[in-house]
């Protein structure tokens, strides 16, 4: 009996591999246009705490600058955006498993990335701040040595800190599965720091009754990064057609009517 369970336990180990294996070779080869042109469905998976690119309001309406730039890209196609929320840490994985289609949500492209996922041609400049509480004291990257940092799991900032960089060594790291979680440890003293997206910071301070109290904190030797959208390396159509989109809203104008929306007319907009 103990040898047909080892058995048992070698055969099913062997098919789920196999089927890992499957699923990955899928994503690496296979072109969905046609199935997304039949359907005329796309699903986006999103973080949707993620502002203003992806978030929901106090009404429960799902609203953002990259929900905007999704449903005015599939527009052209005829095609309906769906979104669906993830654990954004395993936004590559849902891809691959073919739970979305598309991960679209202030992504930015990375080499660790380039890895696993295709990137459209990125549309948004961004970079990495750190926010503090003014009473800290903390008024540059360095002095958050002995301090405790918190960062999203899986977000940029986490690869970027976890690199070879030599800008910013906290004593300890707190990861949180969404950015407000960060916060409420920032208030409660329990960080010092918050290191994301210059968007989300401007954004959700902008929006704070206490605004006044936060800082935020940039730094020459930080690296700008790009966002765009991510998908699965076969879906190379699918990359042409979003990319031809992008540029047709870029010069009808659309693209920077959006970007004043969302940021105002100083945004970083990258057809200016």
């Amino acid at each position: 009996m103990k040898k047909i369970k080892i058995i048992l336990l070698i055969l099913l180990t062997a098919i789920s591999v196999s089927a890992c294996q499957s699923v990955q070779s899928r994503a690496k080869t296979q072109d969905n246009w046609k199935r997304i042109e039949r359907q005329k469905r796309i699903v986006v998976g999103l973080d949707d705490s993620f502002v203003p690119m992806g978030f929901v309001e106090k009404n429960g309406t799902l609203t953002g600058y990259d929900i905007d730039l999704a449903k005015a890209v599939f527009k052209r196609y005829g095609i309906h955006v769906d979104f669906q929320t993830i654990d954004w840490s395993m936004n590559a994985t849902e891809l691959q498993n073919g739970t979305i289609d598309l991960i679209w949500n202030g992504y930015s492209i990375t080499s660790q990335r380039k890895k696993k996922v295709a990137f459209s041609e990125p549309y948004l400049r961004n970079r990495q701040v750190l926010v503090v509480k003014k009473k800290s004291g903390i008024k540059t990257f360095a002095q958050m040595k002995g301090k405790t940092l918190g960062m999203q799991t899986g977000s940029t900032a986490e690869q970027w800190y976890e690199s070879k960089q030599k800008v910013i060594h906290a004593q300890s790291t707190v990861l949180y599965d969404q950015i407000p979680n960060s916060f409420l440890d920032l208030n409660a003293g329990r960080i010092q720091g918050i290191l994301l997206d210059e968007v989300y910071a401007n954004y959700y301070l902008a929006h704070l009754k206490d605004r006044d109290s936060y800082r935020v904190i940039e730094n020459k030797d930080v690296p700008r990064d790009l966002f765009a959208v991510g998908m699965r390396k076969g879906d190379k159509t699918l990359r042409r057609k979003i990319n031809s989109a992008l540029k047709a809203l870029q010069k009808n104008g659309e693209l920077e009517k959006l970007n004043e929306k969302w940021f105002g007319k100083d945004s970083n907009y990258l057809g200016k």
